[in-house]
């Protein structure tokens, strides 16, 4: 018996009696169910790279978290999706997010009888697994009726021109500077798919700043994941790496995901060089016109630095649903109860961080 596929929504609202279904897209889910996802999110301009369904097996195999992404569908016809996940750690407790190690998330729907039917199916689920905590991570507004966190993380998007010589000149001086630093100090680039040599630079740079590293794996299956809108950009000193960031690519959109430099890349202006190379890059290279930095947050050097390239930040709209008695938990490097923490993962040895690292940042979505 052949299985009927849901239809992508057409230009035209279905009638206003449509009822509506939810479906979860699962293992039994036939691949024609997460091919209309995709191409739902590829063409409804509200959806982001963090709503395409790939994800789901990322998260799932990556950190072993429970996935639930449910679509809506309205007289034969997709009309809305959802990605969630359910984060659940000792260490840092149990919410379902849309979507964990993602910058944006929540439902995107055509029509508004979508949206309430999405909504009410992340209650439902919340009610029915007893998790004390929904998250959707908006990245305009926060959805109507919900709580929001106060403002923390930020994001930076901005156009770009594709002509690497109006792009770099639209970039304030003192930053243009460096860029040019870089320069003269004989850096190169190198543009593939080699997440092993990311990892090693990532993976410095963390510990650095105390925090623990992703798995080697993880990154391995976002480029397996998304074969061919990715790449690794790469800065080399003298053949040596200094600096690297996994690259995501999405319509006309280029976003420097994970990435920065190790010890060597402060003093030759190696970042300053990496984020260049990508902006040049995606837009000569791939028609980019649109630059997204990411998130960061508040008063971190992360934050000063994405504003030095002339980015004005946007406050990101993470909104919640809490359980009668829960409270919001606070699990970010600003909460002066992990300073002590922080200090001490600095002092680690870097191979001992990086074998017990990929085991605590799993709850750190």
């Amino acid at each position: 018996m052949s299985m009927v596929l849901p239809r992508l929504a057409p230009n035209r609202t279905p009638r206003a009696a449509a009822a509506v279904r939810i479906h979860e897209l699962d293992d039994h889910a036939s691949q024609g169910a997460e091919e209309v996802w995709e191409v739902f999110v590829r063409t409804t301009p509200e959806a982001t790279f963090f709503h395409l369904p790939a994800w789901r097996k990322v998260i799932r195999e990556a950190f072993g978290h429970a996935t639930h992404y449910a679509y809506a569908e309205q007289d034969g016809v997709v009309t809305g999706v959802l990605p969630l996940a359910r984060m659940r750690s000792r260490l840092f407790g149990d919410a379902l997010i849309s979507t964990p190690f993602c910058v944006y998330g929540g439902p995107v729907a055509v029509t508004p009888e979508a949206a309430q039917a999405l909504e009410d199916h992340a209650l439902a689920l919340m009610r029915r697994t007893g998790v004390p905590l929904l998250e959707f991570r908006r990245r305009d507004a926060a959805d109507p009726g919900w709580s929001e966190r106060p403002a923390l993380h930020y994001t930076f998007r901005r156009a770009i021109t594709g002509d690497a010589e109006a792009d770099l000149k639209a970039i304030p001086r003192k930053q243009r500077a460096m860029v040019r630093k870089g320069i003269q100090n004989g850096l190169a680039s190198v543009s593939n798919s080699d997440t092993d040599v990311l990892h090693r630079v990532y993976a410095e740079m963390v510990h650095a700043l105390g925090t623990p590293v992703f798995p080697r794996r993880y990154f391995r299956l976002l480029a397996e994941a998304f074969p061919n809108a990715h790449d690794v950009t790469t800065v080399l000193h003298e053949g040596r790496p200094v600096a690297s960031v996994l690259n995501f690519h999405f319509r006309d959109e280029v976003l420097p995901y994970y990435g920065g430099g190790g010890r060597a890349a402060r003093g030759l202006a190696a970042n300053d060089f990496l984020y260049w190379e990508v902006m040049r890059r995606a837009g000569a290279e791939r028609g980019a016109r649109l630059f997204d930095f990411g998130r960061s947050k508040k008063d971190t050097g992360a934050f000063d630095f994405k504003r030095n390239w002339g980015f004005t930040p946007e406050p990101l709209h993470y909104c919640y649903r809490l359980r009668d008695g829960a409270t919001l938990p606070e699990n970010n490097p600003s909460n002066p109860k992990y300073r002590l923490m922080i200090q001490a993962w600095r002092r680690l040895p870097l191979r001992l961080a990086n074998l017990i690292g990929p085991s605590i940042v799993r709850g750190l979505g």
